[in-house]
């Protein structure tokens, strides 16, 4: 569980450095917001890693062992993408921050592969909703780091350049898990070709009953919060008005104490509650809660009203996070995690990489009140979804390991 929390820690340290952060980063120097809309579109390597994940599933490179070699060279590349990235200026190389953002995001993708397939592998039935918690609570810990951190460290005391390059150093916290980490014993007969590697993982899912209905609840499920958390730092900003500060220790800060919170009660309260049923209360609270930014946009500036949105928010955001993730464990076969785990997160990104632009237009077009009741209404199609595919769900809680 340490190790897991480590990793857990490395894995979303560079999120927030080509979303959020960089948001910010965009928004401080007065970039238009639809082009901070289209911004968001360097992470599509979310959404496609499925594509490269047989690759990590059939080599193994020549050290540390199938899983442990990818995520060592993965974090080691990530650090240098990450220094040379804080090199750059949204004013003078918009297009070469924009490209340094997408290699970023690809490398940051392809260590999700790899750490994924390895909590996947390790991990039982019994002990997946403190996994997935503890997993939630590392990846938030860091993006508290990289989100809030950033946003202060940015603003009071080191500017952008000097912050990405801290957060580079800071890999090191992941190479070191790796590097205490032990290689999981193999589940079945790994691939043998990459043809296999490819092919058997996406034949052995699709060949399920309701295999397509599942895959769309898992693209569904966070849609909600994913319109809802895509311009959040630029409403705070240029609706209410509030500060860079102000919205690193509220919003970045506070926001992902109370979503470790979410995440650690969500993977408490799974071990007394099935799976399906936690799915569709901790749904139903992440996407009612997306009407508090409604209404502090329709209220302006209030410091208690923005410390209560945020908080109930990001608190079922991270108890339906618990969930989501152990949903997606369920829902592999472990001889073809890396790939199989891939490709539900690349489908679960789908909502946080391309409702970026949409999400830009949306905001010019309605104003916030109008677009944050959208976010809401947008969340319902996957709790339908959800009650829909229960059988299924259910089913997986009775299913023998595999």
């Amino acid at each position: 569980m340490l190790l897991l929390l480590l990793l857990g820690f490395s894995s979303g340290l560079p999120l927030a450095l080509t979303a959020g952060t960089l948001q910010a980063w965009l928004a401080s120097e007065r970039v238009d917001i639809v082009a901070i809309g289209w911004f968001a579109l360097v992470g599509q390597p979310y959404t496609y890693k499925f594509l490269w994940a047989p690759v990590m599933d059939r080599y193994a490179l020549p050290f540390l062992g199938r899983r442990r070699g990818w995520l060592l060279v993965t974090q080691v590349t990530l650090a240098c993408a990450i220094v040379f990235m804080g090199t750059l200026s949204p004013a003078d190389s918009a297009w070469l921050l924009g490209g340094s953002a997408l290699a970023v995001a690809f490398l940051s993708a392809s260590q999700d592969i790899v750490f994924d397939a390895l909590r996947t592998d390790w991990l039982e039935r019994g002990e997946r909703g403190a996994g997935a918690a503890v997993s939630v609570l590392g990846y938030r810990l860091a993006m508290l780091v990289s989100g809030a951190g950033a946003l202060i460290l940015a603003d009071q005391w080191l500017g952008w350049h000097a912050t990405y390059w801290l957060i580079a150093g800071l890999m090191g916290v992941g190479m070191l898990a790796t590097w205490l980490a032990v290689e999981p014993e193999p589940k079945g007969e790994a691939p043998k070709s990459l043809d296999a590697a490819a092919a058997k993982p996406l034949a052995e899912f699709f060949s399920r009953r309701g295999a397509v209905l599942m895959l769309l609840v898992v693209v569904f499920y966070k849609l909600g919060d994913a319109f809802a958390g895509n311009l959040t730092t630029t409403f705070l900003l240029r609706g209410p008005g509030f500060s860079l500060t102000e919205i690193g220790a509220i919003n970045k800060g506070f926001g992902l104490a109370a979503t470790i919170a979410g995440a650690l009660a969500g993977g408490a309260l799974m071990a007394k509650m099935r799976l399906f049923r936690a799915l569709l209360v901790f749904g139903a609270l992440q996407a009612f809660t997306n009407l508090g930014f409604m209404l502090l946009a329709a209220n302006g500036k209030s410091y208690p009203l923005m410390v209560t949105v945020i908080g109930l928010e990001n608190l079922c955001g991270g108890m339906g996070t618990a969930a989501y993730v152990a949903l997606l464990m369920a829902l592999c076969d472990r001889r073809f995690s890396a790939t199989q785990y891939a490709l539900l997160s690349a489908l679960s990104a789908v909502g946080r990489v391309y409702v970026g632009p949409a999400a830009g237009y949306l905001v010019e077009g309605l104003g916030w009140e109008l677009f944050f009741l959208f976010t809401f209404v947008i969340a319902l199609p996957g709790l339908a979804l959800l009650v829909w595919v229960r059988e299924r769900i259910e089913a997986l809680d009775a299913a023998p390991e595999s």
